[in-house]
């Protein structure tokens, strides 16, 4: 069987799918529940009141890049190949899926602008550092 053969096989576009849902999944789940956990706490006010003080928006935006780092790095740990290229496919995913939150919540006045579209331009190269982190050193 040809080598590209085996690279486009259904089995490995499945796990390819499959890195890039989970790291997704990664991020989502960690970045909202730690939101829950600090909405239950009383740090972060009702989420019907929006976010306006810049503070918990930094402490928000710092948290969301670690996750969204770890997101990359999932991805390329389950990669079946080219580990960077599905931390890059995650960011992609991230940069529409934060660009459509940026034009969705502009006129509701939950918080100041800048939150939103500095998670949406920094998903790119936080998930393609992530990847990075996770193929330094590897040998092939």
């Amino acid at each position: 069987m040809s080598d590209l053969a085996l690279r486009s096989s259904p089995r490995r576009i499945g796990r390819s799918v499959l890195a890039v849902i989970a790291g997704f999944l990664a991020v989502v789940v960690l970045s909202t529940g730690v939101d829950a956990v600090l909405h239950a706490a009383k740090v972060y006010p009702p989420p019907e009141q929006g976010m306006h003080d810049p503070l918990l928006n930094l402490l928000a935006l710092a948290y969301r890049s670690v996750f969204t780092l770890a997101g990359g790095w999932i991805t390329a740990k389950l990669a079946p190949n080219t580990p960077l290229r599905h931390a890059f496919v995650l960011g992609v995913l991230g940069l529409i899926a934060g660009t459509a939150g940026v034009v969705a919540t502009w006129n509701l006045g939950l918080g100041p602008h800048w939150y939103p579209i500095l998670l949406a331009v920094t998903g790119l190269p936080l998930c393609w550092l992530g990847g990075w982190l996770a193929v330094r050193g590897r040998t092939s």
